[in-house]
């Protein structure tokens, strides 16, 4: 049977099951959201003379919680536009039309018997074969299901995704004894593929595996913050990126969450389970006052901390009264920094005997044996464990790579020693051998399951850069950047620069590659596997040279960038560009001129260089510019002064997209640009689509002159920055950059329409970018943006 889901139904339109549909939305779903009908009317509809049987009334609850994607933050939607693929209902006046529907999600209220109801009419309307799923994040999956017809069983499991949908990778997929085995692999493969996820399958336990093991890993630092004497601040400023976890580490994650929400996720797990187990899930007598007062977090104003004015406070635990936020800080904190990655960061912590190694290995002793103890009954495996923490919770390592990388015989013989026992199948490991939970060799990584090394198996999409450099090596790297061979006549250019910032490295290795895959290869993919794909040009390099008035060093450098863009652009293989995270000034310029862009979902791409006092000089503007005018209908008039005018807004006032699809809509990407949802997939879409350009015959674009607005242009494009500047919204050294920057759009002093060539507008560009960055002013707003990393409003 093929498998598709074409229309999807949201039961529940709270803030989960609103995001959920808004996911759906976002990859081309359309969803009927559905919620209750409310049983009084609102004021605002007993003056327009409503009742309640009105559809308006009888789907408000829904609606209004479609239309609150709007203003949500983060956004939901990665384009206000998909709101539209979101159509408002009730649970009582559209049940047939889930005869209609390929996939029903229940996100209702976290009550077995509602949950139970409701899927009494689900399996009353539903069509045969359509996949239903539970979101709950404790209730039994296989609870659910009993009553149920043989059809509705065979495709009913749990689907727990993590909040918000859009932005958390992890999809935990959970079974019944029930389930056909055809409809997991379907789900399974349909969230990685479709919804972009990580997919783990899950057992039917209390809060499956990410919950379970992040609640009790919360609530025994918690403990030991207590029970040690250290303050809430002092915790956070140890448990964030010093041992790999999120910058919001502990109480500042449960801020973001809600206490409600945390608290109602930890009595899950306490009435289900017994002993000490259960009393780790009791919460602290000092949370329940908070849980009383409303001290839910970020939701209700304040938390463990408090935001007054520009100063952040900390909850006393004992007399529930804020202060001055406190951070740890020890020998071994200090010697943490001088580690280079989380594995060394740890070892240097948890072996300490000062205060911040007490904690630590306090907090993560009882984690490890914890998630070791719980192998089998929430996961079969320690992969789909260590994969469920780092995709729900953000650890940068799971709990058994943590493990391995503080030293797995040295800490479970200090835990034995200290008096805990360490679970029987880590001591018959330890017996045969095997002295790590992970292994590596030749560049494959495996793991340990029942007495031997299993291979980790990747889904084909994932093509693993960092494998293919250890199996392969490199065709050529320099400091900046590194030229890799990926398979079926594909080369990758790879930035390997602080950041990913552009220099005279990576612009080398630019023109190395363009000329060695024109040689030798189908096409070249620019794209890596960093944090974010590039922040820009090495504004720290470019700042010292103009303080040291080397304009000639600069005048050459902003050259050869150009040059490299055109090379770029009129290679004579196909050059794809694959943006993820952060595409700003430098790096959209490298993207703007390729063949084809292929954007993952989270893209974040615009020309900032206004906010360090310069415009793009890498042919920036007039690439966007060229972009806007392809984008317009062949054999259409349109207006050229409204599209400089739309261009020069974008640039002047940096606007950065929010999504994929926001850069499409800002004409960073084109219709025939691709954007990825899973970002794992990204390089080999990209590969993907180089090749198939070689295959359908790819040349080079043919070299054109472009339509410029000229000097009646260029005083039309500053009339509105003008009225900003004398009305203060934008300073006088804005309005010289907003000079400089509409004189470049213009075409400079031509008549309107004039068709100038690519060189002529690089040369403006050029000319207008040396004389910012010769200015004091400009100078400031760049050194402010090395030191606080915001930009600077002189």
């Amino acid at each position: 049977m093929v498998r598709q889901i074409r229309k999807a139904a949201v039961l529940g339109s709270g803030v989960m099951g609103s995001g959920i549909a808004a996911h759906l939305a976002n990859i081309g779903i359309p969803t009927l959201l559905l919620d209750i009908v409310p049983r009084e009317l609102s004021e605002d509809e007993k003056k327009k003379g409503l009742t309640l049987e009105d559809k308006q009334v009888r789907n408000r609850i829904s609606q209004t919680a479609k239309l609150k994607l709007l203003k949500q933050k983060p956004a939901p939607l990665t384009a206000k536009k998909n709101l539209a693929l979101i159509e408002a209902g009730n649970l009582e006046d559209d049940w047939e039309r889930l005869k209609d529907i390929d996939w029903v999600i229940e996100v209702v209220v976290e009550n077995l018997e509602v949950k139970k109801n409701v899927f009494s009419k689900v399996d009353q309307y539903r069509k045969p074969g359509s996949i239903i799923s539970s979101n709950t994040s404790g209730i039994s999956i296989e609870a659910m299901a009993e009553g149920r017809s043989e059809d509705f069983q065979k495709n009913f499991l749990g689907t727990h995704f993590f909040n918000p949908p859009r932005y958390l990778k992890l999809l935990e997929v959970i079974p019944t004894q029930f389930t056909d085995p055809e409809v997991l692999s379907f789900m399974k493969q349909f969230g990685e593929d479709i919804l972009g996820k990580g997919v783990v399958e899950a057992k039917d336990t209390p809060n499956f595996i990410a919950n379970r093991i992040g609640t009790y890993g919360l609530l025994v630092t918690v403990r030991e913050m207590l029970e040690g004497g250290y303050s809430v601040g002092e915790v956070d400023s140890v448990t964030g990126p010093m041992i790999g976890r999120p910058k919001s580490a502990t109480f500042r994650t449960l801020d973001v969450v809600g206490l409600d929400t945390f608290s109602h996720v930890a009595k899950n797990v306490y009435d289900q389970v017994d002993g000490a187990e259960k009393e780790v899930f009791q919460l602290p007598d000092f949370m329940k006052k908070m849980l009383d007062q409303g001290w839910l977090g970020s939701k209700s104003g304040q938390g463990f901390f408090l935001k007054k004015g520009k100063e952040i406070l900390e909850l006393n635990p004992e007399t529930l009264e804020y202060e001055e936020r406190k951070k740890l800080k020890t020998a071994s904190t200090e010697l943490s920094k001088q580690a280079k990655g989380v594995p060394a960061k740890m070892k240097a912590l948890v072996y300490s005997e000062d205060r911040a190694g007490q904690l630590l290995w306090n907090v993560l002793k009882p984690v490890l044996l914890y998630s070791a103890e719980l192998l089998g009954d929430i996961a079969d495996d320690i992969l789909a464990i260590d994969q469920a923490m780092k995709w729900g919770f953000g650890w940068s390592m799971g709990p058994f790579e943590t493990w391995d990388a503080i030293g797995l015989e040295k800490s479970a013989a200090r835990m034995e020693k200290e008096g805990h026992t360490v679970p029987q199948w880590i001591k018959d490991m330890a017996g045969k051998g095997f002295e790590s939970f992970y292994r590596q060799e030749a560049g494959e990584t495996s793991y340990y399951s029942n007495g031997e090394y299993k291979e980790i198996t990747e889904n084909p999409k994932v093509i693993n850069l960092k494998k293919i450099k250890q199996q392969n090596g490199v065709i050529k790297k320099n400091s900046g950047a590194s030229l890799i061979d990926i398979g079926d006549g594909i080369a990758l250019l790879e930035f390997t620069s602080p950041n990913n910032a552009i220099g005279l490295d990576i612009i080398q290795m630019i023109n190395y590659a363009v000329d060695e895959v024109e040689a030798n290869y189908k096409g070249l993919v620019i794209g890596n596997q960093g944090k974010n794909f590039c922040v820009g040009a090495n504004i720290a390099m470019m700042l010292m040279e103009a303080q040291d008035d080397n304009i000639f060093e600069l005048d050459m450098v902003i050259s050869q960038f150009q040059k490299a863009m055109l090379k770029i652009k009129y290679s004579a293989k196909p050059v794809v560009a694959a943006p993820f995270n952060m595409a700003l000034g430098g790096g959209a310029e490298v993207c703007l001129p390729a063949a084809h862009i292929q954007a993952s979902t989270e893209t974040y791409m615009g020309l900032v260089e206004v906010g360090v006092g310069l415009i793009p000089g890498g042919g920036g503007t007039k690439e966007l510019y060229y972009k806007h005018l392809k984008s317009m209908p062949h054999g259409v008039e349109f207006d050229l002064q409204k599209v400089a005018n739309k261009v020069f807004e974008s640039v002047a006032m940096a606007k950065v997209s929010t999504s994929g699809e926001e850069a499409r809509e800002n004409n960073f990407l084109n219709f025939a640009d691709g954007i990825s949802v899973n970002p794992d997939h990204l390089l080999y879409d990209a590969k993907q689509a180089a090749l198939s350009l070689y295959e359908a015959g790819y040349t080079a674009p043919a070299r054109v002159k472009i339509p410029v607005v000229g000097e009646t242009g260029y005083a039309a494009l500053l009339l509105g920055a003008e009225s900003m500047r004398l009305t203060g919204f934008i300073s006088d050294h804005d309005m010289s950059i907003a000079k400089k920057l509409a004189y470049v759009l213009a075409g400079g002093k031509v008549p309107y329409g004039t068709e100038v060539d690519e060189q002529y507008l690089l040369d403006l560009e050029k000319e207008a970018f040396l004389s910012l960055i010769a200015q004091p002013k400009s100078q400031q707003r760049m050194q402010h943006m090395l030191l606080k990393g915001k930009p600077l409003r002189n």
